[in-house]
């Protein structure tokens, strides 16, 4: 069964950090794409982290292929990024996850998400 669960979200102040990780199992990790996804509000479009201009400089992501673990350090955090995030993995194999919170062509799996909350 493939499972990724995220962890690490949570409340800070503008200008904290927080690290999420994306514990994965069930399917080779090593020779999987991971992604990091955002979505601000529910019903509100989704972001890949990785694509989001602001985040350079800001948010870094990492993966150890020994711990089957994906890392996002996000610092110098904003309102703005008040969101909660996904990690994803494309392995084209079984049914994939009976409900993605985000609709994408690349992802097939997906965690129930961790949220982030930032304050002024």
């Amino acid at each position: 069964e493939v499972r990724l669960v995220e962890s690490g979200g949570g409340s800070v102040q503008t200008g904290g950090s927080l690290r999420l990780s994306c514990l994965a199992s069930g399917f080779p990790f090593a020779d999987s794409n991971m992604a990091w996804y955002r979505r601000r509000a529910p019903g509100s479009e989704c972001e890949l982290v990785s694509s989001i201009g602001s985040m350079k400089g800001r948010f870094f992501i990492s993966r150890d292929n020994t711990k089957n673990t994906m890392y996002l350090q996000m610092n110098n955090l904003n309102p703005d990024d008040t969101a909660t995030y996904y990690c994803a993995a494309e392995w084209p194999v079984g049914l994939g996850s009976p409900r993605p919170p985000c609709l994408t062509r690349e992802y097939d799996y997906w965690g129930r998400g961790t949220q982030v909350t930032v304050s002024e």
